[in-house]
């Protein structure tokens, strides 16, 4: 007998699978630190691509970048609330 879930019954059954995972982890800090590491990596090519500048000016403008690519972020969600809300 196969049982066939809805869209929601599934996105519930993943919330929950995802919440009990993060409820038997000890260390969250350390579960992301690849996944931060990785994204940093990614900001550090994006604003040195040949690995030319020093680490600390490297690092500076990487966050820099970052902070750039997540304010884009905002102010595309905070639009999206404006257009929902005026419709």
């Amino acid at each position: 007998m196969e049982t066939t879930m809805t869209p929601a019954q599934r996105s519930l059954r993943a919330r929950m699978a995802a919440h009990t995972s993060w409820a038997n982890t000890a260390d969250a800090a350390a579960r992301t630190a690849p996944a931060r590491a990785a994204q940093m990596a990614r900001f550090e090519r994006q604003v040195d691509p040949d690995g030319v500048l020093p680490v600390g000016e490297r690092s500076r403008r990487a966050e820099s970048a970052k902070r750039a690519y997540y304010l884009g972020l905002a102010a595309k969600s905070a639009a999206a609330r404006r257009a929902r809300k005026a419709s």
